[in-house]
């Protein structure tokens, strides 16, 4: 387990339990900053008992965790567990989510790194078949196209400013989430760890991209920027992703876009409105490790003229954007074709596999 201090408070999880969160979806009340605090560096100390801490997983489901909470949850996250590693590049932070995709292929590397191509640094972080869903996530991607993904986090921030795109792996800069594993793997349903990991932030990036998969969910996400004493984002970007990945879904995407000292603002991205006439199923693989990674490789090749190639290329744009790169879509969506058409694309991938 993470080394977590052994001086807590007044309140153990099975108190929590019994006074604050343990009554019931509709009686429950929530726990102020200082009793979550206390909740998460008892857990991460491995101190509950595995029945105690899966109730108090389950009463937090059920309560639903407020963005104090969350917050509380990821700056101890942050502060007792994460191993941080600041690249000289100011990436976009990528934290998808960790537990992957099922059906639809992970663009997000090929995206990634069209983005890195054009001069936007991207990072990505995951774990290994992460519980719930212990689907298909961006190691497994890299893995299949021969990209080192067991990578200390010294050598991930390397990765960043040597290509200008970089993975970080959850074991490595996360050891005390990881080590859960197995009690989140007993659990059978998601919970608030499948949600602060995501923005466990180990490369201290100033921008944050990822997905949701109800806009009132984005709302709290920024709402927990604001409250964590410990994040730093200055800009942050939910979407609607694809199986709740950050890929943006063919057809209607909703976005919810924040910066520090502004109210959130939603919109809509219409890829007909890109020239892209697809569906959700037109993006659906048979073995989505394997074939993501074959269409990943094809598409920065600039052998492919089909839906997927059209859908990296719009999420590399939108990696552009998010970091402000470019001041539209179409501006990245140029920029995409660009720099897959003249090869440097293909480039940056090599440079990975060589790294």
């Amino acid at each position: 387990m993470a080394q977590a201090s052994q001086e807590f408070g007044e309140w153990p999880l099975k108190r929590l339990m019994t006074e604050v969160v343990g009554s019931g979806p509709k009686s429950a009340d929530d726990m102020n900053r200082d009793q979550a605090r206390e909740a998460i560096q008892r857990i991460l100390a491995g101190e509950p008992d595995e029945t105690t801490l899966g109730a108090f997983w389950l009463a937090n489901r059920w309560k639903r965790n407020n963005p104090e909470e969350l917050a509380a949850y990821t700056d101890v996250m942050r502060e007792e567990s994460v191993v941080t590693a600041e690249p000289e590049a100011d990436p976009v932070d990528c934290g998808a989510n960790y537990d992957g995709k099922h059906s639809s292929a992970v663009l997000g590397v090929g995206a990634g790194i069209v983005a890195a191509a054009a001069g936007t640094p991207v990072v990505v972080h995951s774990g290994d078949r992460v519980p719930t869903q212990k689907a298909t996530a961006y190691k497994h991607v890299l893995d299949e196209l021969g990209v080192r993904t067991e990578l200390a986090p010294e050598e991930s921030a390397e990765m960043v400013d040597e290509t200008g795109f970089g993975f970080y792996y959850q074991p490595e800069f996360n050891p005390g989430i990881h080590d859960l594993y197995d009690r989140r793997d007993q659990m059978g349903v998601r919970t608030f760890v499948n949600t602060v990991e995501t923005v466990a932030n180990p490369a201290n990036a100033d921008v944050h991209l990822g997905s949701f998969y109800h806009l009132a969910f984005a709302k709290k996400m920024t709402d927990l920027i604001r409250e964590s004493d410990e994040l730093d984002y200055s800009r942050a970007i939910f979407f609607q992703g694809m199986e709740g990945y950050d890929d943006i879904r063919p057809g209607y995407t909703k976005v919810a876009e924040w910066d520090e000292g502004e109210d959130l603002e939603d919109y809509e991205i219409e890829t007909a409105e890109y020239g892209m006439e697809m569906e959700n199923e037109d993006l659906e693989v048979d073995d989505v490790t394997a074939d993501s990674a074959a269409i990943t490789e094809e598409a920065l090749a600039g052998d492919r003229e089909d839906d997927f190639a059209d859908a990296i290329a719009l999420n590399g744009a939108f990696r552009m954007y998010a970091r402000q790169d470019v001041d539209s879509l179409e501006e990245g969506l140029d920029r995409a074709r660009e720099v897959i058409a003249d090869g440097s694309a293909e480039a940056v991938l090599e440079e990975l596999r060589d790294f």
